[in-house]
C-alpha cells in the first residue's frame, strides 16, 4: 500500500480521470450524479468525521463501514430518499470500480462495498400520457417559427421511436439511415450500449425536410441532428432547455386537454409510447428490446402495467411462435474539498 500522507492526493487523481473519461461516454445527468455523490462523500468525511488530505487514509475513508456510515447520515441529516441513497452508493461503486481496474492494490475497496445492502425503496411510476395528450401536444408549437418546427419534430422522434431525451439530443446525422427501404437511428444508450431503433414513416418525412431546412442539401455528417442555436452544429442542447419548452406547451395544452400533466418532461413521451405499444399488443420482448431494457422485469416494472396487460403480455411471449407478429427493428491545499473540486488541476 503507498504511503499515507499521498493517498488522498492519489485518490483525486484517479477521480479527475474517471470524471474526464466519462464525459467522452456518459451522459450529462450521469456525470452530474457521479460529482454530486462524490462532493457528498467528501463534505461527509470533512465535516463529520473531520478529515484533512494528510490523515486521510483509503483503507479506512472508503472501507465498508465508512460508506454505511455515510448512507446513513444521508439518510438521516439531509433527509435523502432510500432511491437517492442507492443512487449515489452506485456512483461511488462506479469509481471504486474504476480505482480497481487502474490499481489492482485498491480493488479490495469495491469487492467490501458491493457487500452492503441497498436500501428498500418504493418503485415510483413515470406518469404517462393520453394518446389524446400527445396529440395536443403536438398541435402547440408554431410549425411555422424555426423553434417551433424543430419542437414538432424534436417531439416525434421522442414519441416515435420511445428513445430517452439524451439519446436523441446525442445523435448526429451519421446516425441516421432514411433509407425508405430500412430507415433506422443508431443511439447509444446506458452503459454504452449500442442500439438500432425503427423510424417510423411519417417521421422519415418530417426527418427528410428537417435536415433540408436546418442543415442544407449536404450537411456535415458530424453534425448534430437537433442542435443548439446558441452553440451552432457543434453544439448539444441542454435536457433542462427542452423540459423548460415543454412545460410552457404542456401549460397551454392542459386548456384544451386536462390529461396533459403541468408537470411534463420528455421521460414521459418514451413511456407513453411504450404503455400505447404494449396495448396495441407488442409482444413484452419486443417492448423490452425497443426501450434498451437488460431484462424483462424492468420492463414490467417500469410501465403501469395493468393485471389484464400483463397477461396479455404475457401470452403474446409465449405464442411468439406461433403469431405472425411483425419483427422489430434490432441491429496543495490541507483539505479533501480541493483535491476533489473540479477547479484544480492534479498534474
Amino acid at each position: 500500500m503507498m504511503n499515507k500522507k499521498n493517498d488522498a492526493l492519489e485518490f483525486a487523481k484517479y477521480y479527475h480521470s474517471w470524471i474526464d473519461g466519462c464525459a467522452l461516454t456518459n451522459s450529462h445527468n450521469t456525470i452530474r450524479s457521479y460529482e454530486s455523490a462524490m462532493k457528498l462523500y467528501i463534505d461527509f468525511l470533512e465535516d463529520v468525521k473531520g478529515l484533512k488530505s494528510t490523515s486521510f487514509s483509503s483503507s479506512n475513508d472508503f472501507s465498508c463501514e465508512t460508506i454505511k456510515a455515510w448512507l446513513v447520515w444521508l439518510k438521516n441529516k439531509r433527509g435523502c430518499s432510500p432511491q437517492s441513497c442507492n443512487v449515489r452508493l452506485a456512483s461511488i461503486r462506479a469509481y471504486l470500480q474504476y480505482l480497481g481496474e487502474r490499481d489492482i492494490n485498491y480493488r479490495y475497496l469495491l469487492l467490501d462495498s458491493k457487500s452492503i445492502h441497498r436500501m428498500k425503496a418504493i418503485q415510483t411510476k413515470v406518469n404517462g400520457l393520453s394518446e389524446n395528450a400527445v396529440k395536443a401536444l403536438m398541435s402547440v408549437p408554431d410549425a411555422y417559427t424555426t423553434t417551433g418546427y424543430r419542437d414538432i419534430v424534436l417531439l416525434a422522434f421522442l414519441y416515435g421511436t420511445a428513445a430517452r431525451i439524451d439519446e436523441v439530443l446525442s445523435l448526429k446525422l451519421s446516425d441516421l439511415d432514411l433509407d425508405p427501404d430500412n430507415p433506422h437511428a443508431t443511439i447509444i444508450g446506458k452503459g454504452s450500449k449500442i442500439r438500432t431503433l425503427y423510424l417510423p414513416p411519417k417521421l422519415v418525412s418530417h426527418l427528410c425536410k428537417f435536415i433540408k431546412k436546418f442543415h442544407g442539401s449536404e450537411p456535415g455528417k458530424d453534425r448534430y441532428l437537433f442542435y443548439s442555436r446558441v452553440k451552432g452544429h457543434q453544439g448539444k442542447i441542454s435536457q433542462e432547455a427542452i423540459n423548460k419548452r415543454l412545460k410552457k406547451y404542456a401549460a397551454i395544452a392542459h386548456e384544451t386537454c386536462p390529461d396533459v400533466p403541468l408537470n411534463l418532461h420528455a421521460h414521459q413521451f418514451r413511456h407513453a409510447k411504450a404503455s400505447h405499444l404494449l396495448h396495441d399488443g407488442m409482444n413484452i420482448a419486443q417492448l423490452s428490446k425497443l426501450l434498451g431494457h437488460a431484462n424483462l422485469s424492468t420492463t414490467m416494472v417500469y410501465l403501469d402495467i395493468t393485471i389484464d396487460m400483463e397477461a396479455k403480455a404475457m401470452i403474446s411471449l409465449e405464442d411468439e411462435k406461433t403469431r405472425n407478429i411483425p419483427r422489430l427493428w434490432s441491429k496543495g491545499k490541507d483539505n479533501l474539498t480541493e483535491l476533489f473540486g473540479r477547479k484544480r488541476k492534479i498534474n
